[in-house]
């Protein structure tokens, strides 16, 4: 399924977020109009697609191999913690 505007609106901002002068969670709210929580669930879902892969391949690569490191991380603490 090809991407929506607002998936493109989302991968624009990840790719740009920097550049804003405030925190991300209010740059998130005031450019897209959507909670930090909605914005992160819906960067997850598109950064698995083969569309995303296909508009911007180092921004999806990137932030596929953060998700993984932040996964991996967690379950490194929960196994410390037993």
């Amino acid at each position: 399924m090809p991407l929506t505007d607002r998936d493109l609106a989302i991968l624009g901002f990840e790719a740009e977020w920097r550049r804003h002068a405030d925190a991300k969670e209010e740059a998130i709210r005031a450019d897209l109009g959507m909670s930090p929580a909605r914005y992160y669930q819906l960067l997850g879902r598109i950064i698995d697609t083969a569309e995303a892969q296909a508009v911007d391949p180092m921004l999806v690569k990137r932030l596929r191999r953060l998700r993984e490191a932040r996964e991996s991380a967690r379950l490194r603490g929960a196994a410390a913690t037993r």
